[in-house]
């Protein structure tokens, strides 16, 4: 099967023909961010930095980190923007998540809105942020994106609904964002596989498929020959990762190979997977970092051999595109948005999702590469991601706020589409 990327390749908004120079003040709501380490909160911090770093005014309200909260200055990627933090609450299901209150969001979002008065809001999610900000937005008339990342099926693991009431949930949890997003003068997804599924459940049509993107060049690929077999995973140490089914394609693998695995994140699942590890007779072959500094995980990248990822929940997956940006063949479950990044038998191969014996049977193959093809494996990879570059994303979204066309032929313009 031939899978193809989903590039950003709008023109530069600087450059582009009737194209608006003028700075914009945008208000980015986000129920996660900083120092929150998840895929929705990394990319709502790259575009909150990359914007400010092209001009614009950028405010993002999100929950406090802490008991602390207020308004001040924060920075990132050594650009300053302006954080609203709400007073919050730690959801205790979850190993560190918090959420704003949500009988005061209607409130501290009007409040926020009139202050600052932006061009455009763009709520990265439906669950209480994105609701406030939304609504509140479209009372007095200002534009508004929205910017899917949540599957309501992934957060049943922090809740206590019992199993025969999930589907039901599962349902309202969808018309909940429905009522959000339906406000938005442009709603997006990662990629197209994660806004067909958006479509399906919510019955909202026309929605742009754009990359969360990554700043390729602040990663490392090495060319040189591997002194030991290494299987990186990064992300969240959580169910829906499936991290048990890599541990066990790793106790599979043959003896000769020694391969060893790293596991990079923190979660609720990290006790009972290293307790699982030891069962399996991993010894010190596997490693369990919890969180690390950028610094860390980009050296952890590159010195692995290969990337990992079993999930089956992915709407894209920044933890895969930083692999590829590192020059790593992938190993990926053939589910969700994976496919889109991991073309099989060309940059690493796709295994069927929860089977261990598949699994480790690709990361053999992998392992097992002349140098060659191991190199022609990670050059792929390289390719691959290019079109994923933070940039193109950048302006791509300066389009959207502006009400300006998006000319990316992978991103299908509203007018294109049938209801």
């Amino acid at each position: 099967m031939t899978h193809s990327p989903e590039p950003n390749t709008a023109p530069d908004a600087q450059t582009a023909p009737g194209a608006d120079p003028r700075p914009l003040r945008i208000l980015i709501g986000a129920d996660t961010f900083a120092p929150d380490v998840n895929g929705s909160a990394r990319f709502s911090e790259h575009l909150a930095s990359g914007l400010a770093s092209r001009g614009h005014d950028v405010h993002v309200v999100a929950p406090a980190a802490g008991r602390k909260h207020g308004t001040w200055k924060e920075v990132y990627d050594g650009q300053v923007i302006t954080a609203h933090r709400l007073h919050s609450w730690r959801w205790y299901p979850h190993d560190w998540l918090r959420f704003a209150i949500p009988w005061r969001i209607q409130q501290n979002s009007s409040r926020i809105i009139d202050e600052v008065k932006p061009d455009v809001v763009h709520f990265q999610s439906h669950i209480i942020v994105g609701r406030g900000v939304s609504g509140e937005a479209k009372k007095r008339g200002i534009r508004i994106v929205g910017t899917n990342h949540v599957m309501p099926e992934n957060m049943l693991q922090f809740s206590f609904i019992p199993k025969f009431l999930q589907n039901w949930a599962i349902g309202l949890a969808w018309a909940a964002a429905r009522r959000s997003f339906i406000r938005a003068d442009a709603v997006t997804a990662p990629t197209r596989k994660a806004a067909d599924f958006f479509e399906k459940a919510t019955g909202i049509h026309d929605i742009y498929a754009i990359s969360c993107g990554i700043d390729a060049d602040s990663y490392t690929p090495d060319f040189t020959p591997r002194t030991e077999n290494r299987v990186l995973f990064v992300g969240r140490v959580a169910g829906e990762k499936q991290i048990d089914v890599l541990l066990k394609a790793i106790a599979l693998l043959p003896a000769d190979l020694d391969t060893k695995v790293e596991i990079v994140g923190g979660g609720d699942q990290l006790k009972n997977l290293q307790a699982m590890a030891e069962q399996l007779g991993l010894g010190d072959r596997a490693t369990f970092t919890g969180y690390v500094t950028e610094e860390e995980l980009r050296k952890a990248y590159t010195r692995s051999t290969v990337f990992a990822m079993p999930s089956i929940a992915e709407l894209q997956s920044i933890a895969t595109m930083e692999a590829l940006a590192s020059g790593l063949p992938v190993v990926a479950a053939d589910a969700m948005a994976l496919p889109h990044l991991v073309h099989d038998g060309e940059n690493g191969y796709l295994f069927r999702p929860g089977d261990e014996h598949d699994l480790a049977a690709k990361l053999e193959k992998v392992l097992r590469l002349p140098q060659n093809e191991l190199d022609a494996f990670k050059r792929e990879s390289l390719s691959i991601v290019s079109a994923h570059d933070i940039q193109r994303t950048l302006t791509t979204f300066e389009h959207l706020y502006r009400g300006e066309p998006v000319t990316d032929p992978a991103v299908m313009p509203p007018s294109s589409r049938k209801a």
